[in-house]
C-alpha cells in the first residue's frame, strides 16, 4: 500500500527529562501505529539504514519517529553511548512525549532498535510492561539488556546477519531468555551493518511484517 501522498512529516523537539532531543515524526494517518527508532552507538536519527527501514514502514502505513537519544554534548562522552539504563530511560521518556503529542488518538506503538538501541528498547519495555505492542532488533545487542530480557512482554523479533557471527551467537542466547511470542530471523550473507546487496531490504521487509502483525491495536498505557 502506497501512502506517500498522505504522509505528514514534521520536525519535533522532544522534552525528555532535562534534555531536549531533536526528531522527525512522520505520520501516514492520525490513527496510524508509530514505531520509535532507537539508534545504536555512534549513530543518530540521520542513520541511512534506519531511514531506509523507516521509509519502508511508512509505505506500509506505519508512522515513524526518528530521534536522537542523546544531546550532542552527551554523545561526545562515550560512556553515555553505552549507558543502557540512560538510553532506556530516554526512550521511555520519548514514548511518553509521543503519547501526549498524539492525543486524543491512542495509536499502537513499537520500538525498532539497532546495536545498543535494541538493548535500550528491551530494557525500556521491561521497565514499563505493555507500554509498546512490538519490538524489532536489527543487528542488535539484546544481551546488554541482561536480566530485563525475561521481563519483556512485547512480541520481539531479532534480525541478525548470517555473517555477523559473534552478534548472532549473542542473539541466540538472548532469544532463549525472552518470552513468547519471539523470533530470530537470520539474513543470509549479511554482516553487522547489512551493507551487502539486498540484505537491508530483507531486514526492512521482516521488520515491516512483524510490526504489521502486532501493531493492530494500542496496548494499555504504562502508569
Amino acid at each position: 500500500m502506497n501512502t506517500s501522498d498522505k504522509l505528514i512529516t514534521r520536525e519535533v523537539r522532544i522534552s525528555a527529562g532535562d534534555a531536549i532531543l531533536p526528531g522527525t515524526l512522520s505520520l501516514p494517518g492520525a490513527a496510524a501505529p508509530v514505531v520509535l527508532f532507537a539508534h545504536g552507538s555512534g549513530s543518530s536519527r540521520h542513520s541511512p539504514r534506519n531511514r531506509h527501514v523507516a521509509e519502508v514502514l511508512q509505505q506500509a502505513g506505519i508512522g515513524t519517529l526518528l530521534f536522537d537519544l542523546l544531546t550532542e554534548p552527551e554523545a561526545r562522552d562515550r560512556r553515555n553511548v553505552f549507558d543502557i539504563a540512560l538510553l532506556a530511560t530516554r526512550l521511555d521518556q520519548v514514548r511518553r512525549w509521543l503519547e501526549a503529542d498524539l492525543q486524543p488518538a491512542h495509536p499502537a506503538l513499537g520500538y525498532f532498535g539497532a546495536s545498543t538501541g535494541a538493548a535500550a528498547a528491551l530494557v525500556a519495555e521491561a521497565g514499563n510492561p505493555h507500554s509498546v505492542a512490538a519490538i524489532v532488533s536489527r543487528g542488535g545487542r539484546p544481551d546488554l539488556a541482561g536480566e530485563a530480557l525475561a521481563r519483556v512482554t512485547a512480541p520481539t523479533l531479532l534480525i541478525v546477519g548470517g555473517a555477523d557471527y559473534d552478534v548472532l551467537a549473542l542473539n541466540r542466547d538472548a532469544l532463549a531468555q525472552l518470552r513468547e511470542p519471539k523470533r530470530l530471523e537470520v539474513v543470509p550473507g549479511a554482516t553487522h551493518l547489512f551493507e551487502e546487496p539486498g540484505t537491508l531490504e530483507r531486514a526492512a521487509e521482516l521488520a515491516t511484517d512483524w510490526f504489521a502483525a502486532h501493531l493492530k491495536r494500542p496496548v494499555a498505557a504504562a502508569p
